[in-house]
């Protein structure tokens, strides 16, 4: 039986309002989770994230593995004691963070890429079968994929590791999150279309493994969930063919991963939405700007992740109902209005856009809190009030609306 359960309360098309339970807590859907790689989200103490409304933290596998090591978290008590959070948890798979700092390391590949690099292919991987010195020398600029994991070089000192779907799972247990993933293999959206094909076989196989390593442990099934991957990258039909096959394993959650162009996370992600069982919750892994967002939600996504609100706010950019500014401008050196007078988030109620404008421009840390405090308690809101509008029969409306503001030039 799954440690967690979904029930669907209202609808409107596509989108819909659940109430997700789990070992620590319900969540009200859809909802976004704040990301604490490292076991923390930079600069927001826990109690600042529940007054601005979120609802689950989902945390980094990767670096917690590396530092400080998934034992130390396990021997503190599991992820939400040893930050101090007592709601739901999440980690993820890993998968993504070796890829982007291992065979991606250097290049300008991310969630999203240019739609015109369609048919650009990335060097050839090649195998590695024994230790090498100049290899593991590498510092963070390796990740090598065969059938059985991935060789990788920590981003911290260079020394070589190694994770395997069952490896994952284990860091993953240790770590004692409420919701977790299986490993996969997180391919760049310029992959041709045949390697593509290739990771989704082999994303598969690690989502059987992962998934029988899991239920091999009696004690961590009973308490946590994991969530099998959809993979495909801009492909329509291998989105499709990933989404059936992950859906028929028996997986207790669903995660849409890998990396998009603007142009087809649309079409991808519909194809894969549509061959997945509706009982089951979804959660788009590392979407969270704020079209994407509403995308996701149109279509039947019930979780979202990203770092996006609190990378942007230490560079002193903030989300408001007219798109993102930049407090860097000189303009708001001046600007002695409220910092966002459409959206105010407990605890930046009594800041100016000049002071803040002031704090970055001078590398005071406050600033850069301030701005990461006001993003993530803006897309919290975004997510919620998109929840009242589909309970309300007025989610398109609602969307049309926020998206005509948003993004009018």
């Amino acid at each position: 039986m799954s440690p967690i359960s979904l029930a669907i309360f209202a609808r409107d098309g596509k989108a819909r309002a659940a109430t997700l339970t789990t070992p620590h807590g319900v969540i009200t859907t859809p909802a976004f989770s704040p990301v604490g790689t490292k076991a923390s989200v930079k600069g927001i103490a826990p109690d600042l994230l529940t007054q601005i409304g979120a609802q689950v933290v989902l945390a980094n596998t990767y670096h917690l593995y590396l530092q400080p090591g998934e034992k130390i978290v396990e021997q503190a008590g599991g992820l939400g004691k040893f930050m101090g959070w007592s709601g739901p948890t999440m980690t993820d798979s890993g998968g993504f963070q070796v890829f982007s700092l291992g065979a991606a390391f250097g290049k300008t590949i991310s969630k999203f890429t240019k739609g015109d690099e369609i048919g650009e292919t990335t060097e050839k991987k090649e195998q590695l079968a024994v230790y090498d010195e100049d290899v593991a020398s590498k510092h963070g600029q390796l990740a090598v994929i065969d059938e059985e994991g991935v060789t990788f070089t920590s981003h911290l000192d260079g020394s070589l590791h190694r994770f395997t779907p069952e490896r994952s799972i284990e860091i993953q247990q240790a770590l004692g999150a409420d919701m977790f993933f299986a490993f996969d293999e997180c391919t760049s959206p310029t992959e041709p279309y045949a390697y593509q094909k290739e990771a989704i076989n082999r994303t598969h196989r690690w989502a059987e493994r992962s998934l029988k390593a899991h239920r091999q442990n009696l004690h961590a099934r009973e308490k946590q969930a994991i969530f099998g991957i959809v993979q495909g990258g801009r492909h329509e039909d291998l989105r499709r063919e990933s989404a059936k096959e992950i859906a028929s394993m028996g997986f207790d959650g669903i995660g849409i991963g890998g990396s998009f162009s603007k142009e087809d996370m649309r079409g991808a992600l519909q194809a894969a939405m549509g061959e997945l069982p509706e009982e089951l919750p979804k959660h788009f892994l590392g979407i969270g700007e704020p079209g994407d967002i509403l995308e996701g939600i149109a279509n039947g996504i019930d979780l979202f992740d990203c770092v996006a609100a609190t990378r942007i706010g230490r560079h002193g950019s903030i989300y408001t109902r007219r798109g993102i500014i930049h407090l860097t401008g000189e303009k708001y050196k001046n600007d002695f209005g409220a910092l966002d007078p459409e959206t105010f988030i407990p605890g930046t109620e009594p800041y100016t856009r000049a002071y803040i404008a002031h704090l970055i421009r001078a590398k005071e840390m406050y600033g850069s809190i301030i701005c990461s405090l006001h993003n993530l308690g803006f897309i919290l809101k975004l997510v919620d009030d998109a929840r009242q509008a589909i309970i309300d029969g007025r989610f398109e409306a609602f969307r049309t609306e926020f998206t005509r503001d948003y993004y009018r030039q």
